[in-house]
């Protein structure tokens, strides 16, 4: 049986998997679980939540039909945003940097959006270009970093499915940070329902914000924004750790050579920090959440 063929049996059974393959690899006594969320049209978590963020949007009425959506993004969320955008009936309007290459301004043009380019890459002037075209086209914000619609995505959904499916076997959960959603989300409902149960944040080594370190360039896509983002809440995490970009690619390529899982780096991150946490004792039985899937063409 090909590993792909395997991966994809094993995920429609249940959205957690143990990593058997990777955990034997670093000789690990217990196996590492992996809550896979990129079964999306983009191959990341980030189409759940842009298609959710669209709803609650629409629902308190902040959202009207045919109306403009703004986001300052380039990356996943950008290319959800889009697609979700596109099946919704909303024109989608992205802010990007003057850097970004061309070929990904082309493939996030393809998705149907708008790109507006801007001279800055620094997250304040990016947010307020998209909220003066927001205003000016008289669209919508999404406002992810630091809009409360995205933890409460991860809330209601990421946090009773990582507990439904997992539950008292695992006693870390660990998460990458970007925009702070995933990590705020399903941190304050799993501590509500248990407090035992360690919450882990990780950045990259070369980008640590949270942890008050270095703040450069990185290669982990997702993860490691280069600033503490609104959405973060502090107070339910209890370590973070940090990951170098080498380790997560690492990982993501043993998992996929292991295990037939074909997680991203920022996966290959958690990956990396939950050997970290057995190896210092913070954790026996560790969930990693992989936020994408690495794409092979």
């Amino acid at each position: 049986m090909g590993i792909l063929k395997s991966y994809y049996q094993e995920v429609y059974r249940s959205p957690v998997v143990r990593l058997d393959g990777y955990s034997g690899r670093h000789n690990l006594s217990s196996s590492i679980l992996a809550y896979l969320d990129f079964g999306g049209a983009t191959g990341t978590s980030k189409d759940g939540l842009a298609e959710t963020m669209l709803a609650f949007a629409t629902e308190r009425g902040d959202l009207q039909p045919g109306m403009p959506v703004v986001e300052a993004s380039s990356g996943s969320f950008g290319a959800a945003l889009a697609v979700s955008c596109a099946t919704t009936g909303h024109p989608c309007i992205l802010i990007v940097p003057s850097s970004l290459p061309i070929a990904r301004r082309k493939r996030l043009q393809d998705l149907g959006a708008k790109i507006v380019v801007s001279s800055s890459a620094g997250r304040r002037a990016m947010d307020r270009i998209a909220a003066e075209t927001a205003q000016r086209y008289g669209g919508y914000f999404t406002h992810y970093f630091a809009n409360d619609d995205n933890p409460e995505y991860h809330r209601r959904v990421t946090g009773p499915q990582i507990l439904k499916a997992a539950g008292d076997a695992v006693d870390a959960i660990v998460i990458g940070v970007g925009s702070g959603g995933t990590i705020t989300g399903v941190g304050e409902y799993i501590k509500a329902w248990n407090s035992m149960i360690r919450i882990v944040a990780v950045e990259p080594t070369e980008c640590a914000a949270i942890s008050g370190g270095f703040i450069g360039q990185h290669g982990i896509a997702g993860i490691g924004p280069g600033f503490v983002p609104e959405n973060y809440n502090p107070y339910v995490v209890d370590t973070v750790l940090t990951v170098t970009t080498a380790d997560a690619e690492r990982a993501a390529q043993e998992v996929l050579f292991f295990d037939g899982v074909p997680a991203c780096a920022s996966a290959g991150a958690t990956l990396a920090a939950a050997v970290q946490l057995i190896g210092t004792g913070k954790a026996k039985r560790p969930l990693c959440v992989f936020a994408g899937r690495k794409m092979y063409e």
